[in-house]
């Protein structure tokens, strides 16, 4: 897929805000300080699109991104952060739950690992809440390139051993790094096949 237009558009609130145009969505979901914002303007080639920042936990709305005219690209909060108040959270986690389960345009998720650390209870627990909803999902491992490759394998290895207490079948992984580019080839032609069968329907 080659992305010749990549626009915000809006911030929202809550789920029902969000625009109301029936073009599909692919949501970006992950830990604060997962490496969302990076990977975005990795993904889209537009530096700046989604705003990077020292300080996790920025995003704290729903953001829409329209990609060629066709699809938006959907940058949700990060979860877990604890540096936020209990509150916030909490209004995090319920924005992030109602996204997923009304938001009827929604096609496709894309939830972020950082492959530098075994896995979290928090990502495991994210992961199957989506499947037990029946949400589809891609897990994408991001920051490959800022840790030796076989420690990389070894927290990949253990994500699987994880995630097969649960899962029958593993779902689709993709291993990026948004300072190379590794993986972006990947990811777009994911939603590409994606936005091709959806119109073939």
């Amino acid at each position: 897929m080659l992305i010749k237009k990549a626009e915000f558009v809006v911030s929202s609130p809550t789920w029902s805000k969000c625009p109301d145009s029936g073009l599909p969505e692919y949501a970006f979901v992950g830990r604060s300080n997962v490496g969302k914002s990076s990977l975005i303007n990795m993904l889209t080639g537009v530096k700046g699109l989604a705003k990077t920042s020292g300080r996790p936990g920025k995003t704290q709305l729903i953001n829409h991104f329209i990609i060629n005219n066709e699809w938006y690209l959907v940058d949700l909060p990060g979860y877990g952060y604890a540096r936020t108040s209990k509150s916030q959270r909490e209004g995090f986690g319920q924005m992030i739950r109602d996204y997923f389960l009304r938001r009827t345009a929604l096609t496709n998720t894309y939830v972020l690992i950082d492959s530098r650390i075994p896995p979290q209870r928090i990502d495991l627990e994210f992961i199957n809440f989506l499947g037990l909803n029946g949400i589809p999902f891609t897990i994408v491992y991001t920051k490959t390139d800022k840790e030796k490759q076989r420690e990389v394998m070894k927290n990949i290895k253990e994500m699987k051993a994880a995630l097969s207490e649960q899962w029958e079948e593993m779902p689709p992984m993709v291993l990026t790094s948004s300072l190379t580019g590794y993986g972006r080839d990947t990811l777009l032609d994911s939603i590409e096949r994606i936005n091709q069968s959806l119109a073939s329907i």
